[in-house]
């Protein structure tokens, strides 16, 4: 009888177990061609990471097939212009590898594009992206040249980021044809004018061109600023209509984002330390106003950009975006999360996007043509 008793008890257990778990089942209702995922390691890249990726599924949605793009190729003119105009001009400026999409685009148009065969920007003992070095020796030379208050040799900087990150080719030849930086660039036939960051914080004016207040707007570019309603409907019509969207906001500190599940939720549980996610979770409510609060009590910060690439429900019906990041599979599964509509109501700082993919009427209250 004891025996049996135990037994039973121990079946009771298990079964309790099994019923504390709770799987969340995604399927994708819309979805736009993407390249595969990358990585970008030990580096704050993620910035150029997901714009890179949005601007090779533009290509594939231009028809002008995929391609393999190099990040390290834009990071580098990235660091030498924001070392140079803003860390030294500034006199202490933001010297950290992170900063936003829209440096991307204004380096791609100053300086072209560059396919990864030719420049993977591994020019050290490393099968992955390793920026440990790398960001120790600009963040020092920085400081010296404001403490001397003398610039640092633009020599002096080419020679740091050849020996990183290697020397950029001046010309390659690509699918049968000879090219430049410049040359490439031109050939693909983006056109840098058509993308634009939009961000919905009521400290602003709406329908207005602002500043977004964050540490890696390091240039102080302006973005257009909508109400939140008219915010989500850019990204559903851009998803809708064949477009993808780079996304930048808040993640990896969240509690409802569980990295080892995919998923993130706008909730006070804490999904992110549960091995087996155990209930569903309860999201919180999201209003123009809760998202203001947030942003000005830094609970929501500037932290993590990714691609979205598509629209998905869970098994109860609530929207989900389907976003491609920049961690590899090591850590996150497919390479993909699944964040919910509320979560990027909540935490989104800002979003780029081809502005042809904005709904007409709210193009017109942003007056753009």
């Amino acid at each position: 009888m004891k025996k049996t008793l135990l037994m039973a008890a121990a079946a009771l257990c298990i079964g309790t177990a099994a019923t504390a778990q709770y799987k969340y089942e995604f399927t994708v209702v819309k979805e736009n061609p993407a390249t595969p995922v990358k990585n970008q390691a030990k580096t704050g890249t993620c910035w150029c990471f997901s714009t890179n990726s949005f601007i090779e599924s533009e290509l594939i949605r231009m028809g002008k097939g995929e391609h393999d793009l190099s990040e390290m190729f834009i990071v580098r003119h990235n660091y030498m212009k924001r070392i140079a105009d803003n860390y030294y001009r500034s006199g202490n400026g933001n010297i950290n590898p992170g900063s936003i999409s829209h440096m991307y685009i204004n380096a791609m148009a100053e300086h072209g594009l560059v396919p990864d065969e030719f420049y993977d920007g591994i020019n050290y003992d490393s099968p992955t992206h390793n920026h440990d070095d790398l960001s120790g020796w600009v963040k020092t030379l920085s400081e010296k040249s404001v403490e001397m208050k003398k610039m640092i040799p633009a020599p002096m900087l080419e020679g740091l980021f050849d020996f990183y990150l290697g020397e950029v080719p001046e010309k390659f030849t690509y699918r049968g044809k000879e090219y430049t930086a410049k040359s490439f660039f031109k050939s693909l036939g983006i056109n840098p004018a058509d993308y634009i960051e939009i961000t919905s914080f009521t400290h602003h004016p709406f329908y207005q061109q602002v500043p977004l207040e964050i540490p890696d707007n390091w240039d102080h570019q302006l973005m257009y600023n909508v109400p939140l309603d008219d915010f989500m409907a850019i990204i559903d019509n851009a998803i809708n209509t064949g477009y993808t969207v780079c996304w930048g906001g808040d993640l990896s500190n969240e509690p409802g984002y569980a990295m080892q599940h995919s998923i993130a939720v706008h909730t006070l549980d804490t999904l992110k330390k549960m091995k087996q996610i155990e209930y569903r979770a309860t999201e919180l409510p999201v209003t123009q106003e809760s998202r203001q609060k947030d942003f000005e009590a830094f609970i929501t910060v500037d932290d993590h950009l990714e691609h979205i690439t598509g629209i998905a429900k869970d098994q109860e019906g609530v929207k989900y975006y389907k976003t491609k990041n920049s961690w590899g599979f090591t850590r996150n599964a497919d390479g993909y999360h699944y964040i919910s509509e509320n979560y990027i109501k909540a935490k989104t700082m800002y979003i780029l996007v081809n502005k042809n993919s904005i709904p007409k009427a709210i193009r017109a209250k942003m007056g753009i043509k």
